[in-house]
């Protein structure tokens, strides 16, 4: 273990989060096993025909209309920047044991990589709760992103809505006009 230290107890200024590498050691690229163990499509061999469908029952609830939200997607594939992860918040008073949860499940291979917000970065960032996030390597994967939603239900108790964005969203800079809407920290493509 890389640091014994929990999310609650690192309060220096500038680490504002932890991750499993602090953790584990192992970068994601360890982690190779977990393609074919669940059968998920590395984003190198992602094509256009990957690309995911808009849900005809949720592009109400979308944060953009289903062109910018599809042109977005394909943004995601010529970047090959397909990962996204789920958002947990817990209260200082939890945080460290789904984070230990978490931990375990990512070096057991159920999860691909994790992070979470320090007491520092919670701070900093204005929040009552802490963020646990929890990766996938590839949003065109649906099948794989709601068998992690329901992983962290059914092991992790997280019974309550939490919502799901891609990494594509937080591109800034030169991609920030076609990102539109789907810039905004709380745009979110997938929620369960």
């Amino acid at each position: 273990m890389v640091t014994d230290r929990s999310p609650t107890d690192i309060d220096e200024a500038g680490w504002h989060w932890l991750r499993v590498k602090h953790v584990t050691g192992f970068p994601r690229q360890v982690r190779d096993g977990y393609f074919p163990n669940h059968d998920v499509t590395r984003p190198a061999a992602t094509t256009e025909a990957d690309l995911p469908e808009v849900e005809r029952e949720r592009e109400a609830s979308l944060p953009a209309d289903p062109e910018t939200v599809r042109d977005v997607d394909r943004l995601a594939l010529e970047t090959t920047y397909l990962s996204g992860k789920w958002l947990v918040e817990r209260p200082a008073e939890t945080v460290d044991e789904v984070w230990e949860a978490v931990v375990d499940d990512v070096a057991a291979g159920e999860f691909w990589d994790a992070k979470v917000t320090t007491r520092a970065g919670r701070e900093a960032f204005g929040e009552t709760d802490h963020a646990v996030l929890v990766f996938t390597p590839n949003y065109f994967d649906r099948a794989d992103v709601d068998r992690v939603r329901r992983r962290l239900r059914e092991a992790h108790g997280v019974t309550e809505a939490i919502r799901y964005r891609p990494d594509v969203y937080t591109l800034d800079g030169v991609h920030e006009e076609r990102l539109g809407p789907l810039a905004d920290s709380a745009a979110s493509r997938f929620r369960a």
